[in-house]
């Protein structure tokens, strides 16, 4: 006898094969791409499948030998994967010699394997050509004398050897990035600050780095140490009601929290702004010549100020000042310093309306407290062209320019930058002739 499927059957088929259709395979990539694998180097791994994955798994292979360094898996989902999409998975991870010690240094494969999480289960493959290194970078740094103002700027030259990933200059908890000095990118400068809240006895150090190994070395150098000036700026009614209602129009509550908040939280946002602009340096130099001081300007408050801040007879906060304040008159023109590309032109929390002009190689000028901003994002300006006027928008009690200077993101006295001839001695008599 003939045997006739049921209509059960025919449905409960009909929908296997339907989910089995509706299973799909899995899109493998990585962000950034891996070239080279090191002791410990850092994967991000970028997954798209509407249905997840159920497992993930990594291998350094190796003269035919597979050495798995990651997996990851998830609860398994074969009938559920319709109920919704998800979205792309990113997983980071390190793989090296540390996770497959047997590694030798050489050529091999990064093989990242992915099972798609629905009725199928499709594993996807998907192999990168990478090459193992065992070996540290080597630094050689130059022998010049190298003499450093504590809140000021430097610059070294060196050269590495040997596969290197990152390079530069560490001062304390700081990193300096460093740039070629010409076409071999091997041979390098980096300019670099010698910041002002590390202590005058910290070692300075250019490094080199290679996927998980790092190596270090000194070169001569001099500190000088600054003592800091420290004052005292009692806070009336008045003052805190023209500030904090011009920063914070929408806000409520008590005056004084809330210009605590706008003198702390806000103004560790808007430094953190400053400092992030260091990625968008023009890897050339765009200034030339000593940088200019607002013209017949009276010095209000210097580099580095220790600002203890006074209500009612009660401290009630500590905050450092990190640029000169330098007034003229009301609505003073406010001129270029140098040469630069504007990269920032709008209003910034605390420093008001600003400025913020970049001259190459993460050396940056700062403009706060605008009443007028001329320029905008991506103009090129000259020495001593307007861009604007003076202020006291922001977290100015009177009529001034707030001007800094920044290195790497970094701010740093601007005096150094004033002067030519210690631009001339510490600075460009370091590099090639232009």
């Amino acid at each position: 006898m003939k045997k006739v499927l049921t209509l059960p059957l025919i449905l409960v088929l009909a929908a296997l094969a339907f989910l089995l259709a509706m299973s799909n395979g899995t899109e493998i990539q990585l962000d950034p791409e891996v070239t080279v694998v090191g002791i410990e180097t850092p994967v991000k791994l970028r997954l798209l499948n509407t249905h997840g994955v159920y497992r993930v798994a990594a291998f350094l292979e190796q003269e035919g030998r597979r050495h798995k360094v990651f997996e990851s898996q998830e609860p398994r989902n074969s009938f559920l994967f319709l109920r919704e999409t998800r979205p792309p998975k990113v997983l980071q991870f390190m793989v090296g010699t540390k996770q497959a010690p047997e590694l030798k240094e050489g050529s091999a494969k990064l093989i990242i394997s992915a099972q798609s999480n629905d009725l199928r289960g499709k594993t996807d493959e998907r192999v990168f050509d990478v090459n193992v290194v065992t070996k540290p970078p080597v630094l050689s740094v130059d022998n010049l004398q190298h003499y450093i103002n504590q809140g000021g700027s430097e610059l070294v030259t060196f050269k590495v050897s040997g596969h290197w990933t990152e390079a530069g200059v560490r001062v304390g908890k700081y990193t300096f990035r460093s740039f070629p000095l010409g076409s071999d990118k091997n041979e390098r400068f980096s300019l670099f600050a010698f910041p002002w809240d590390v202590p005058a006895d910290t070692v300075p150090v250019v490094y080199a780095k290679n996927s998980g190994t790092e190596v270090t070395s000194r070169f001569w150098y001099k500190v000088f140490p600054k003592k800091f000036r420290s004052r005292e700026l009692v806070l009336d009614d008045s003052f805190l009601q023209k500030v904090v209602n011009q920063i914070d129009p929408n806000g409520s509550g008590d005056l004084l929290q809330r210009f605590l908040k706008i003198n702390g939280e806000m103004r560790h946002q808007n430094n953190r702004k400053l400092s992030d602009l260091r990625l968008k340096t023009e890897e050339r130099f765009l200034w030339n010549g000593p940088f200019l001081q607002l013209a017949n300007s009276k010095v209000e408050s210097q580099f580095a100020d220790t600002r203890t801040y006074v209500y009612q007879g009660k401290k009630v906060d500590q905050q450092t000042h990190l640029g000169f304040d330098l007034s003229v008159t009301q609505n003073v023109d406010v001129a270029a310093a140098n040469d630069g590309k504007v990269i920032l032109a709008e209003n910034l929390g605390i420093y008001g309306n600003c400025v913020v002009l970049d001259h190459g190689y993460g050396l940056q000028s700062i403009y706060a407290h605008l009443s007028q901003i001329n320029v905008k994002p991506g103009d090129m300006v000259k020495k001593l062209q307007t861009i604007g006027k003076s202020g006291s928008t922001g977290l100015a009690g009177g009529d001034h320019l707030h001007f800094s200077m920044q290195v790497d993101g970094v701010q740093v006295n601007p005096v150094e930058w004033w002067d030519g001839h210690w631009i001339q001695d510490r600075i460009l008599s370091k590099l090639p002739k232009q």
